[in-house]
């Protein structure tokens, strides 16, 4: 690696961690980086999950309390993770760069929308809270998707899992937040093994962005209190719009 790419792959770190803790959305900011500094787009992606692993086991650290509290309601979340994360990552490897490449502007713009929108969406979904039946079966389906989604891709993974879990359970945000954090870290577990036996993994550059998103992590849950969260999210779905226009342009 170059200084450049080095600079380049800390500040997109700790600008993912950062985003992560305060909003979501630092996926964008990483897999640009890594985009940038040569990797193909498949590796690209495989490199940046495994890389905010660590950083996102920090979010599940925090809610310790409610994970506690909660753990056996997480149960039937945590193995669809396991199993959706497994085949999402699957299906990446399945797929390769030149399968994976074309659907990169469709993804970005996709969780660029669903990151844009993810109030409405809540606002949406919430009246269905308490409800039974095929409400919970479409709640469900929902984190199933999400699972898969989050395996193979990732970014706007959350909003889909706190609109499913909205619809399944009424519990407080906190909480849905906490299995949220817990599911997507598990995800997060399983696909990074598979795309690391895969050798999808580019080591030195996976290395600069884990301690430097590492560091924005811990740095931005302070900044969470100081920072109104909508500033973030318009840098958010700013970069996002951007870099789907961008691969739009070079497909």
């Amino acid at each position: 690696m170059t200084l450049f790419q080095i600079v380049l792959l800390a500040a997109a770190g700790f600008t993912a961690g950062t985003v992560n803790a305060v909003a979501g959305g630092g996926t964008f900011a990483t897999f640009a980086a890594l985009v940038v500094c040569g990797l193909p787009t498949l590796d690209a992606n495989a490199t940046s999950a495994v890389a905010l692993t660590p950083a996102n086991l920090a979010s599940v650290v925090a809610y310790r309390s409610e994970v506690r509290q909660l753990f056996r309601r997480m149960l039937p979340f945590m193995i669809v993770g396991l199993l959706g994360g497994a085949v999402g990552a699957w299906l990446l490897i399945w797929l390769g760069d030149s399968g994976f490449r074309p659907l990169v502007p469709w993804l970005l713009l996709s969780a660029t929308l669903m990151f844009a929108f993810s109030d409405r969406i809540r606002a949406f979904v919430r009246p269905a809270q308490g409800a039974t039946g095929t409400s919970k079966i479409v709640g469900f389906a929902m984190m199933a998707f999400a699972a898969v989604y989050g395996g193979f891709f990732g970014a706007g993974v959350g909003i889909i899992m706190l609109a499913a879990l909205a619809i399944i359970d009424d519990g407080d945000y906190h909480g849905a937040n906490a299995i949220k954090n817990l599911v997507t870290f598990l995800i997060q577990i399983v696909s990074a093994a598979l795309l690391i036996a895969g050798g999808l993994v580019h080591w030195p550059q996976a290395t600069v962005t884990i301690i430097a998103s590492a560091m924005g992590g811990y740095w931005g849950v302070g900044l969470a209190r100081r920072v109104p969260e909508k500033i973030i999210r318009i840098a958010v779905v700013s970069v996002g719009a951007g870099l789907a226009v961008i691969f739009f342009l070079k497909g």
